[in-house]
């Protein structure tokens, strides 16, 4: 693997410490970069703890970035709202872990069938437990999943999905977006098959005849091809992984042995 090494003076640590930034230049992770940080002794350090160790209490790294090498005033008081905010949650009590999706669950006001108990050896009561579980749902409750993003470590947005060309999306202003987020939460909350909206009806009004258990889109149906076509898009993932994870380890590698020559 083809790598620049970049290596200067660091002002914001004693003197005769220095930064290296090493980029490289081939293979898959082609353009990222790794930065080192080296004593005057020549010892390399290659995380922000390390360095904080070493250091101890002669040099304060609250507000050291350990990327640009430059103390940053405002990463220290982001840092100290982030505490203020954990330290507020944590008094406050437990944080909400639950993963079920921002449905509204609303009382019914239909009209219930009432069963009348008396204290009778001899009348049975029956119940219905599926029309008792059962709670009405908002429609087009999709839609509050509007706007939001996944974003990695970096707080960089991710690439959305691209949904295939026979996906339709149906009801007022549902767009490709609220559809994704629509077949995202079927598939999460329902065991049940997600068919879309086998109904006729459902595409003319909606409001009335959409069926809430399957997403916002027309009916469809997964065919063979588009099976086989799935399953060489997982080998082909597989394959770049597999293949970025052993340029990294022959990079780190490398580098392990040029820290030993040294």
């Amino acid at each position: 693997m083809i790598m620049e090494r970049k290596r200067m003076d660091c002002p914001a640590l004693p003197p005769g410490w220095k930064k290296e930034e090493v980029i490289r230049k081939s293979g898959l992770s082609a353009g990222k970069s790794d930065v080192y940080y080296y004593s005057p002794t020549g010892k390399k350090f290659r995380s922000k703890p390390q360095l904080s160790r070493y250091l101890g209490n002669t040099v304060d790294l609250g507000c050291f970035d350990f990327r640009t090498g430059k103390m940053m005033p405002s990463k220290l008081q982001k840092n100290k709202q982030r505490l203020r905010n954990e330290n507020f949650s944590l008094f406050k009590g437990k944080p909400d872990l639950n993963t079920s999706l921002p449905i509204r669950q609303t009382a019914s006001i239909f009209k219930q069938p009432v069963t009348k108990v008396v204290n009778h050896p001899s009348n049975k009561v029956k119940s219905d437990l599926q029309r008792s579980s059962e709670q009405p749902r908002q429609l087009f409750w999709e839609k509050r999943l509007k706007g939001l993003r996944s974003s990695d470590v970096t707080e960089e947005v991710l690439r959305s999905m691209e949904l295939p060309k026979g996906l339709q999306s149906v009801g007022p202003a549902t767009t490709d977006e609220t559809l994704l987020s629509a077949i995202a939460s079927a598939l999460h909350m329902s065991s049940n098959p997600i068919t879309g909206q086998t109904s006729a009806a459902a595409e003319k009004n909606p409001a009335v005849w959409l069926n809430t258990s399957q997403p916002l889109c027309k009916a469809f149906v997964v065919t063979d091809e588009d099976i086989r076509e799935q399953e060489l898009k997982v080998h082909q993932a597989r394959k770049s992984l597999e293949e970025a994870l052993m340029a990294d380890g022959l990079a780190r590698a490398a580098e392990s042995t040029r820290d030993t020559d040294i």
